[in-house]
């Protein structure tokens, strides 16, 4: 026996002995069936939120345009994505996707278990990740209790890449410090629409 094999044998036991000790964990049911209970919208909203993502939600189109009037307030520029209503995109300037301060996306779902959204590649990728910040909007009617069904939903209509985002980019590689904003944007904001 290699000095390599005796080390792994060794933490292999030392994890077989800790095992033992251990009461087994009732199994908590397939996860459709806990998903299913409750509003998915509102489990999306909280998952989001854990992952350090901001959600709002909007009863009537009403109130999605006047709060987005006084959200854009706080940028300069925006990349729209292309499949973003007209009248769900800001009164900003339109600048190129590494210049806008903020994207704008129609996101093509969501999925509640774990706080994810689904963008189309058609939307731009660019305006997507390159923006420090990122409003995505959402229907609440194409927020899914799980990811099986949010992915069944777009099937037959799929374009050449979709993109699936759980909230803003996190990077801990370096020194596990976490630092928010190196692969994408460090702020990203669902608004739900009814």
């Amino acid at each position: 026996m290699s000095r390599d094999e005796g080390a792994r044998d060794r933490i292999l036991e030392r994890i077989r002995a800790a095992s033992r000790e251990r009461e087994p964990l009732p199994h908590p049911g397939t996860l459709p069936e806990r998903m299913a209970a409750g509003d998915p919208a509102e489990r999306f909203s909280e998952i989001f939120e854990q992952n350090g993502g901001e959600t709002v939600r909007f009863e009537t189109l009403e109130s999605a345009w006047g709060w987005l009037e006084g959200f854009a307030e706080d940028f300069a520029s925006m990349a729209p994505g292309e499949d973003v209503p007209e009248r769900l995109l800001a009164s900003l300037p339109v600048a190129a996707p590494h210049e806008a301060e903020l994207g704008i996306s129609m996101a093509r779902g969501g999925a509640a278990e774990t706080g994810t959204l689904l963008l189309d590649s058609r939307e731009g990728r660019r305006g997507q990740i390159l923006p420090p910040a990122h409003l995505v909007w959402v229907r609440r009617r194409d927020i899914h209790a799980t990811l099986d069904r949010l992915l069944e939903s777009v099937k037959g209509e799929l374009p050449s890449a979709l993109a699936l985002h759980s909230g803003p980019s996190l990077s801990a590689d370096i020194g596990q410090v976490t630092v928010r904003g190196v692969h994408g944007p460090a702020r990203v904001i669902v608004a739900i629409l009814p």
